[in-house]
């Protein structure tokens, strides 16, 4: 009686040895000992299905063989990122992707000691610089690219009905010789600071002495961020001339149209001065420009270096943020669907992060 074997998990047909079949696998197993011949865990090719080619094998996932943890700061912007990347990650490069808790000085120091979370996709690097260098110094973390493609992230700006109008408007410096432009309805100009608790309102202040401003315009300063953001709303649907302080990524920079003043160059003893509550030679200045960043972990580019690749090609469009913060504020909306909303939709920006084209491409 023939002795059936185990059926073949490819066909799924029973296996028969016979005298012939026992003769070719010793041939070929004295080829294989012959020498020069290539071991079959040296080196590997794999037929690509898609073209037809034949193209060199990958020895190990992108992500190597360990969970890859990205951190979901609280702040929407950096919350939407980390569920971008997750996405991408896990659906592209098939890694085992965990999201945890961030915060920035807390995961800064985490990943420069620990190296965990492995990546954090919007680092604040100037406002945790002593951590962050330590942690650099140590090569534990490093960046990888800019989070976005700014590198101001403050700044003066006009309704787009304004600038249309008054196209010599175009920088904080010529607020001056067209201050009478924002009167409205008989009123003095309003400029539009920020609440009197954060920085940013005596740095405003300072700035307007310094350009010759502070007895031409009313400085508002709202109570709070939802009174800053409603006075600009009601002074954009009401058509009013103002000038007004604001930051990105932000959704309110994308819900009505705006253009930027350009503040002039960065005088870092300048600005330093500006940012005292008592100032007492105020000069003009550009705000401080800030370093946003893709933090990761040493380990990410040293043991997985196509991932290290796509993060370092990973900088996202400030506009496009600016756009999705917006979408968030949508009844019933989560970070989570605005991330999914751009990864089906915004394949041609992601792509290009992978160094590829449209799918299939």
């Amino acid at each position: 009686m023939t002795r059936h074997l185990p059926s073949s998990p490819l066909t799924g047909r029973f296996w028969e040895p016979d005298l012939t079949r026992l003769l070719l696998c010793a041939v070929t197993l004295l080829l294989l000992a012959l020498p020069g011949a290539t071991r079959a865990q040296d080196s590997f090719t794999s037929l690509d299905t898609n073209t037809g080619e034949v193209t060199p094998g990958i020895a190990q996932p992108p992500c190597g063989t360990k969970p890859v943890a990205i951190a979901r700061m609280q702040w929407p912007s950096a919350a939407i990122l980390a569920e971008i990347h997750a996405r991408i990650l896990k659906a592209q490069y098939d890694c085992d992707v965990k999201l945890v808790p961030g915060d920035l000085a807390a995961t800064a120091a985490s990943m420069g000691s620990t190296q965990q979370p492995a990546i954090a996709p919007e680092m604040w690097v100037l406002r945790i610089s002593e951590t962050w260098n330590a942690g650099v110094k140590a090569q534990k973390l490093r960046q990888a690219a800019p989070t976005y493609d700014a590198g101001l992230f403050e700044g003066w700006f006009i309704p787009d009905y304004v600038a249309a109008a008054n196209p010599q408007v175009t920088s904080a410096a010529s607020l001056k010789e067209n201050a009478q432009i924002f009167s409205h309805n008989g009123a003095r100009p309003r400029f539009i600071s920020c609440p009197p608790d954060w920085a940013c309102s005596i740095i405003n202040r300072n700035m307007l002495k310094a350009n010759g401003l502070d007895g031409l315009f009313d400085i508002v300063e709202p109570g709070n961020r939802f009174e800053m953001d409603t006075l600009i709303a009601q002074a954009v649907s009401s058509k009013e001339p103002v000038v007004f302080y604001y930051w990105q990524p932000n959704a309110v920079l994308s819900q009505f149209s705006f253009k930027p003043l350009d503040m002039g160059p960065y005088d870092r003893d300048a600005f330093a001065c500006l940012a005292r509550r008592v100032c007492d030679d105020p000069k003009p200045t550009a705000y401080a420009p800030d370093s946003v960043v893709i933090a990761a972990a040493e380990w990410v580019f040293t043991d997985t270096p196509v991932i290290a690749s796509y993060l370092q090609r990973a900088t996202l469009p400030i506009g496009e943020m600016n756009a999705m913060l917006a979408a968030l504020s949508e009844p019933g909306a989560t970070e989570a669907d605005i991330a999914a909303r751009f990864v089906a939709e915004k394949g041609d920006i992601w792509h290009a992060w992978m160094g590829t084209g449209p799918a299939g491409e």
